[in-house]
C-alpha cells in the first residue's frame, strides 16, 4: 500500500471509529502529544483530545456518519500533510460541513495524527450541532 492510501485509510477509520463511539480505536491513531484543534479551541495530548470525542459523543453513534472528499497528500519522508472535506450526516440528514487540516507522521511504521484542524464551514439550522453550539454558548454565559 502506498503511504497516501495508508493516509486515506488512517482517516478512515477515524471516520468509522468516532462514528461507532469506538474512543480508545481512534485515540490510537493519535501521536501520544498530538493536538486537535476545533475551529479556535485546541484539545492536547491524549487525554485532551479524549475529552473532546467524549464531550461531542452523540445523538447515538449509530446516527452519526462522517464522510469524506478531494483528500490531497503531500508525502516528505515519515512526515505528510492532508487536507479534505468532511460532510456529517444524521437521522435528519445533512447536520453539518467543513474541512479537515493534518500533520502526520509515521510511527513505528504506522502513520499517526501528530496534528489534526477541524473548520467547520456550515451546519443546518436546527440540528445536532447547532444545538451544540447553542448549549456550549449558553454554558459560557456569565
Amino acid at each position: 500500500m502506498t503511504d497516501e492510501e495508508e493516509i486515506r485509510d488512517l482517516t478512515a477509520r477515524y471516520n468509522l471509529y468516532g462514528d461507532a463511539g469506538r474512543f480508545d480505536d481512534m485515540l490510537a491513531l493519535f501521536t501520544d502529544d498530538a493536538t486537535v484543534t476545533v475551529d479556535t479551541t485546541s484539545y492536547d495530548g491524549r487525554d485532551g483530545i479524549r475529552r473532546l470525542f467524549t464531550e461531542a459523543a452523540g445523538p447515538t453513534p449509530e446516527l452519526v456518519r462522517h464522510f469524506t472528499s478531494t483528500h490531497v497528500i503531500d508525502v516528505d519522508g515519515d512526515r505528510a500533510t492532508a487536507r479534505c472535506y468532511f460532510q456529517v450526516l444524521t437521522s435528519n440528514g445533512l447536520d453539518h460541513w467543513g474541512r479537515y487540516r493534518d500533520g502526520l507522521v509515521r510511527v513505528d511504521g504506522r502513520w499517526r495524527f501528530a496534528r489534526r484542524e477541524v473548520r467547520v464551514d456550515g451546519m443546518t439550522p436546527g440540528g445536532w450541532a447547532a444545538s451544540r453550539l447553542a448549549h456550549q454558548r449558553h454554558d459560557d454565559a456569565p
